[in-house]
C-alpha cells in the first residue's frame, strides 16, 4: 500500500511538466520561435487601414443607408445620405441674392459707363467755351466786341465749369457704387460656394475602396456633425500585428521579407516586409530580477502584406515566417 501512495506525486510530477510544456508551446508561436534556428514563427491577426466616417457640419435625419457591415464598396460610391432641404433651400436662397446683386452690379457698370459719357460731353463743352472766351477777349482788345459780350463769355465757362465739376463728383460716387457692388458680388459668390459644399456634405462617399467594418448609425437616425457612421478599411494596405520576443530582437530589421499564410487560405503564401519594431517592451513585468524574466519580455512588431486580391481581412488569424538569414542582407 505504502508503494501506492509513492507512485502518485511522481505521477503528479509528470502531468505538471506535461502541462508547462503544453502552456509554453503556443506563447512559443505567438511571440516567436525558431525553425531549426533557421526562422522565426511568428502568429497573430490581420489589420487594416480604418476610416471612421462621418458628415461634416449638417445635422439631419438619415434617409438612405444602403450598406451593411462586411461589404465591399467601390472609391466614391454613396455610403449614406441625410435629408438636405434645408441645406438645399439656403443654397437656392443664396443664389437668388447673388442673382439680384449681379444685377446691380451690372446696372451701377452701366451708370458707370453713362456718366463717363457725359463727362467727356462735358469736357468738350468746357475747350469748346474756352476758346469761345480767348476769342471773345481777343476781339474785345481790338474793340470788335462789347464789354457785355465778353461778360456773356466768361459767364458761359463758369456754367461749363459747374457742370463739369458737378458731372466729375457724380461718376466719382458711381465709381464707388461699382466697387461696392462688386464687393457684394464676391461675398455673395462666396455664401453660395459655402452653401453648395454643405448640401455636397449631406451626402457621405467613400473615400477610399474597401469594406465595411462597423456601422454605427441606422437609416431615420438624426446625426450631429462628426458623430461615427461607417467605418471603412482599406484591403489594399494589411498588415499582421505580432509579438517577438526579446531574445530574437537582434535578428530582425525593419524591411526584412516575410511570409505570410493563413488557414483561412490553406496552401497560399502572401509577401510582407517588416514596417515596425516597437522599441519597448510590453507585457513587462511589473520587477525584472532574473535573467529568465528578460527573456520573457516581447515587442511588438508590424508587417505590412501585399493584399491585392482582398483575400485577407482584418481579424483573420495569420501566421508569419522570417528567414533569420535575411536578417544580414
Amino acid at each position: 500500500m505504502a508503494s501506492k501512495y509513492k507512485i502518485i506525486p511522481v505521477v503528479l510530477v509528470v502531468f505538471v511538466v506535461l502541462g508547462i510544456a503544453a502552456f509554453r508551446a503556443p506563447l512559443s508561436a505567438l511571440w516567436g520561435a525558431g525553425d531549426n534556428g533557421n526562422a522565426l514563427l511568428l502568429s497573430g491577426n490581420i489589420e487594416a487601414h480604418e476610416s471612421v466616417l462621418s458628415f461634416k457640419t449638417v445635422q439631419s435625419r438619415i434617409v438612405d443607408l444602403p450598406f451593411n457591415e462586411g461589404q465591399w464598396v467601390d472609391k466614391d460610391t454613396v455610403l449614406a445620405v441625410v435629408d438636405g432641404t434645408d441645406y438645399r433651400q439656403q443654397l437656392a436662397i443664396a443664389q437668388a441674392n447673388l442673382a439680384v446683386q449681379q444685377r446691380q452690379l451690372e446696372s451701377a457698370r452701366q451708370n458707370l459707363y453713362t456718366s463717363g459719357r457725359t463727362l467727356l460731353v462735358d469736357q468738350a463743352d468746357l475747350r469748346q467755351r474756352q476758346l469761345d472766351l480767348r476769342r471773345a477777349q481777343d476781339l474785345q482788345q481790338k474793340g470788335f466786341v462789347s464789354t457785355a459780350s465778353l461778360d456773356q463769355a466768361e459767364t458761359a465757362i463758369k456754367q461749363s465749369t459747374a457742370v463739369f465739376e458737378r458731372d466729375q463728383s457724380q461718376q466719382a460716387a458711381t465709381a464707388r457704387n461699382v466697387e461696392v457692388a462688386q464687393a457684394t458680388v464676391h461675398n455673395s459668390e462666396e455664401t453660395v460656394a459655402l452653401a453648395r459644399i454643405v448640401v455636397e456634405y449631406t451626402t457621405l462617399k467613400a473615400p477610399f475602396g474597401g469594406v465595411i467594418t462597423t456601422r454605427q448609425a441606422e437609416l431615420g437616425e438624426v446625426v450631429v456633425p462628426g458623430a461615427p457612421v461607417l467605418a471603412l478599411a482599406d484591403l489594399d494596405h494589411v498588415w499582421l500585428r505580432a509579438y517577438i520576443n526579446e531574445a530574437d530582437l537582434g535578428k530582425v530589421r525593419l524591411g526584412q521579407e516575410v511570409s505570410v499564410t493563413s488557414d483561412s487560405h490553406p496552401g497560399k503564401r502572401y509577401q510582407g516586409r517588416i514596417s515596425f519594431i516597437a522599441d519597448k517592451a510590453e507585457f513587462t513585468p511589473k520587477s525584472v530580477e532574473t535573467h529568465a524574466e528578460r527573456v520573457s519580455l516581447v515587442y511588438r512588431i508590424k508587417i505590412d502584406i501585399a493584399n491585392p486580391g482582398h483575400e485577407l481581412v482584418p481579424g483573420m488569424p495569420a501566421d508569419a515566417k522570417i528567414n533569420l538569414h535575411l536578417a544580414g542582407s
